[in-house]
């Protein structure tokens, strides 16, 4: 049993996905650096749970498409794809050993769901319903490259758009979009005092 299963109500195929996520990344890990070493034994809370403040912000409907921009080592989207197996996910980042270690654990798992590419987000063309990235560059600048892949057909309640997860003072970055933007604390779900500066933004297109 993981700390997944306090927050959510899982079936048994997503307990033994998430289950396996720890010995995949720490064997990943050991070859190719995607989580600092001190953070690992953090990987449930840090970034695990972390990504799943978006399937607590919003239950995606099925097929609903979703871009992960900078991935990493497929954060947030492979927790997310286990959460929603009948989403499509593609999970985009320019650094190909990043890229690797996502791609691998999606295989490992089994996830059909999830294609990684290496790319730079600027190379994207398909359109999606919504685009998520966990801090990986100013909101402002985020928003310049993903405008053009936001489809303009809704099939859930929220409309389509932007997706993020950042920590620390976001007034600044927020600023052009106050009126439009909505923003939540991470520790509205989930306990422990390492969620008290993590937010979500949500920026409908």
């Amino acid at each position: 049993m993981t700390i997944i299963s306090d927050y959510f109500k899982l079936s048994d195929r997503q307990a033994e996905q998430f289950a396996q996520l720890d010995a995949l990344y720490r064997d990943w890990n050991s070859k190719i650096n995607v989580i600092s070493r001190k953070d690992i034994d953090n990987l449930y809370e840090h970034h695990v749970l972390h990504s799943l403040a978006i399937a607590k912000w919003i239950p995606f409907q099925p097929d609903t498409t979703i871009l992960d921009v900078g991935t990493g080592g497929g954060f947030p989207g492979i927790p997310l794809a286990i959460m929603f197996p009948q989403c499509r996910f593609v999970l985009v980042d320019s650094i190909g050993k990043k890229i690797k270690v996502a791609s691998e654990v999606a295989k490992a798992l089994g996830l059909t769901n999830v294609v990684c590419k290496q790319e730079r987000v600027e190379e994207e063309k398909e359109k999606f319903d919504f685009v998520v990235s966990r801090a990986v560059m100013p909101l402002p600048d985020l928003v310049k490259l993903v405008r053009k892949n936001i489809s303009n057909k809704h099939r859930n309640a929220m409309p389509n758009g932007l997706i993020v997860l950042k920590g620390g003072d976001l007034q600044a970055e927020v600023a052009p979009y106050i009126k439009t933007a909505e923003i939540a604390p991470c520790s509205k779900w989930f306990k422990g005092s390492w969620f008290e500066t993590k937010q979500i933004i949500y920026l409908p297109f």
